[in-house]
């Protein structure tokens, strides 16, 4: 590995990697304001001096002066030298380190280089090629593009042209070869020679967030097809992990939003509006890597697709793979027929922004796009549109979450709640599994699956001691109901009980026993009627219901604990290092939790 990085790949790996993410990993920081604060890691306190400023990218210690960057931060507290810092930082958010171990290596990454380079020079000729072309810059015109928006995205012009760029940078000294593998010519058919990919197109540079040309799209100023063209992938490009823009979006740190839309010239005349958190994928469909690039510039995301069936099968594949990356993007809807570009033309900035703020989230647009494709207003529309808005359901595994969709869609299309739980669960088993070891597994605020684990009456104690007081007093509940839902049972039949109990207090003023009973199983009916039995006697019910959760809570802690053995095993025996670092991270902290509640 080099012993040295320029300036600019140190500034990107620095920008890429959010202080406030990558220092929580080690602190406990918590929002006060714009800041964050928490105890600092390089001296003993008891009351937090250490602060991080996300705007400012740096932290410092008011208690013993420490301070600097995420790099120094990191180079701090792991005890890094500064290439290893980076590495570790790099690897966080993907970006390829200039590695080599032998000469094979060096020449590869010089090779990458001068393929930049290249690009580079293809670029500046398209661009003063446009300023010669009346044709190119009247379509441009009309489109209401001007210079200032031109030479912020580095538009250029490919002349109908069979060689002209190809002998211009022989010109310049660089080889066919060289000119091939970065995509700017096509070889023959006959193999007698090459000639220039781009002709006769407005061209496009796409930057990354390097500031670096990787590649060109080019579009026909006339009828001609194809009517949009990319540089194939190269060393130095590959279509599914960049997107257009991102060299833009990239610049506005202090803007928490992106847009993804289907094309270079919505992305350009959203920027020319004043709007440029925008990103378009290369001639491809969105892809994970592309999400995860785009999750490292911003906080909330849009998706702004043409609302034509395409469009409409784009949004859900862009939707489905935001959701695998743990993203919840809004969609923004615009009138039949039109694209971002189109719109913004006609109807100008405040109108765009009005339909973000009208933007609606997965269920709301599923319902919408369903509504589209069936008449609800008829038997074999409301079938239809029943068992696929089931089948998206069916992925959901967030209980609470599930239920509010089902009662959303309930209210918004008159379809009865019970029947579409009828489809959701149709194929679901329904001889229910009340074995006393089955367990939410808890993983810090998230719910996933059922996980074995070995019962500690105790906790049992305190969770039906804890459902005794819910029923018996409702004040109990309304103090309680917001930090510990019915999900924080851990057993089964009272996480069962908990819920109906909830959703009794919610709907209702008082608990009626008997309506309750109505909604149970005889197995769960019994459990309810020792619960109800149970003889308690407490001086301040208060502190009880504390105890009681507290105790719920450090279990939650065990099984977590118990699941992270089980990992760190799994992923040993892989030698999956980075992930291991992470369980390990985790491990040891739950270890002080346990201890600490012990």
């Amino acid at each position: 590995m080099p012993n040295n990085y320029n300036d600019e790949l140190i500034n990107e790996i620095r920008d890429a990697n959010n202080i406030v993410d990558v220092i929580s990993d080690y602190v406990d920081l918590k929002k006060t304001g714009t800041n964050y604060k928490g105890l600092c890691p390089f001296h003993n306190e008891k009351t937090p001096s250490f602060m991080v400023s996300p705007t400012k990218e740096i932290f410092h210690c008011f208690g013993c002066g420490e301070g600097g960057d995420v790099i120094t931060f990191l180079m701090k507290h792991r005890n890094l030298n500064f290439i290893e810092t980076l590495k570790e930082l790099a690897d966080k958010v993907n970006i390829e380190l200039p590695e080599y171990n032998n000469e094979e290596e060096k020449k590869k990454y010089e090779q990458k280089e001068k393929l930049y380079n290249i690009n580079r020079e293809a670029a500046l000729y398209y661009y003063r090629n446009l300023k010669q072309n009346k044709n190119a810059l009247e379509y441009l015109k009309r489109r209401q593009l001007d210079y200032k928006i031109i030479n912020k995205f580095g538009i250029g012009f490919a002349s109908d042209s069979w060689d002209d760029l190809f002998k211009y940078l022989k010109g310049k000294g660089y080889s066919t070869d060289l000119i091939y593998k970065v995509g700017l010519i096509v070889k023959r058919k006959d193999s007698s020679g090459y000639y220039n990919r781009f002709r006769n197109r407005i061209i496009f540079p796409i930057i990354n967030i390097r500031g670096k040309i990787i590649g060109f799209g080019g579009r026909v100023i006339d009828d001609s097809l194809p009517k949009y063209l990319n540089t194939p992938d190269t060393p130095v490009f590959n279509k599914g992990y960049n997107l257009y823009g991102i060299n833009i979006l990239k610049k506005n740190k202090y803007y928490n939003r992106a847009i993804l839309v289907e094309g270079y010239m919505d992305v350009i005349s959203l920027s020319n509006y004043g709007i440029n958190e925008s990103v378009a994928s290369l001639g491809t469909a969105f892809t994970r890597n592309q999400a995860e690039l785009l999750k490292r510039y911003a906080k909330e995301f849009f998706i702004c697709y043409d609302s034509d069936d395409a469009g409409i099968r784009a949004t859900e594949k862009a939707l489905s793979v935001f959701y695998k990356e743990g993203i919840k993007p809004r969609v923004i809807i615009l009138p039949k027929g039109k694209d971002p570009d189109d719109f913004i033309k006609e109807r100008g900035i405040k109108a765009f922004e009005k339909a973000i703020d009208q933007s609606l989230n997965l269920i709301d647009y599923k319902i919408y796009s369903l509504k589209k494709k069936f008449d609800i207003s008829t038997s074999e529309g409301k079938i239809n549109f029943t068992k696929e808005i089931a089948s998206f359901l069916k992925s959901i595994k967030n209980e609470i979450e599930l239920d509010v969709y089902i009662n959303e869609i309930a209210n918004s299309t008159n379809i009865s709640l019970q029947a579409i739980k009828n489809e959701i669960y149709k194929d679901v088993n329904k001889a229910k599994d009340n074995s006393s070891n089955r367990y939410y597994n808890y993983n810090q605020k998230k719910y996933i699956i059922p996980v074995e684990y070995k019962q500690e009456s105790g906790h049992i104690v305190s969770e039906k001691n804890l459902l005794n007081l819910i029923i018996n007093h409702k004040n109990i509940y309304e103090s309680i109901k917001d930090n510990f839902i019915y999900l924080d049972f851990l057993n089964e039949e009272n996480r069962e009980i908990a819920k109906i109990l909830y959703e009794e207090y919610e709907s209702s003023k008082d608990i009626d026993i008997e309506d309750i009973k109505g909604k149970l199983d005889q197995e769960l009916i019994k459990t309810l009627d020792e619960i109800l039995n149970i003889d308690l006697v407490v001086d301040d019910k208060k502190k009880a219901v504390l105890d009681y959760i507290e105790n719920i809570n450090y279990y939650k802690l065990k099984i977590r604990r118990e699941e992270l053995k089980k990992q760190i095993k799994e992923l040993s025996d892989k030698k999956e290092t980075e992930k291991l670092n992470e369980l390990f991270i985790e491990y040891t902290q739950l270890n002080k939790d346990l201890k600490m509640n012990n």
